[in-house]
């Protein structure tokens, strides 16, 4: 819903600009012997989308040092907590021969001096 907000008022503004501006304009590329005539707003639009890739390309090879860390980080957390529950269940076993096992001890008072008769 929110997102068709924002969007519907961009769309009115672009098909309004490429209503507006249909006069032919002679587009070329400076090192080659190229040129055709397009309008002017889909000259415009081309070149704006074109930098708009550009840059979310851009963009998204400057976070893939950050995406490897957290990949590494990620198998790194996931390595450790293995370990732990194997640790966890090794201390959880009994050891056999230890106080543990053995039956519990019975506790005796210690004996006390009667008094002399």
């Amino acid at each position: 819903m929110w997102r068709w907000v924002l969007i519907a008022p961009l769309l009115v503004v672009l098909v309004i600009f490429a209503l507006s501006n249909t006069q032919p304009v002679d587009v070329g590329f400076w090192p080659f012997d190229l040129t055709w005539q397009t309008p002017l707003s889909v000259a415009v639009l081309s070149v704006s989308a074109l930098a708009f890739l550009v840059g979310a390309v851009v963009a998204w090879a400057s976070g893939m040092p950050q995406r490897r860390r957290a990949r590494d980080l990620s198998n790194a957390s996931r390595l450790l907590q293995a370990e732990v529950e194997q640790l966890r269940a090794e201390a959880a076993k009994p050891v056999p021969g230890s106080a543990a096992t053995a039956a519990p001890a019975t506790t005796r008072r210690p004996a006390t001096a009667l008094p002399a008769p």
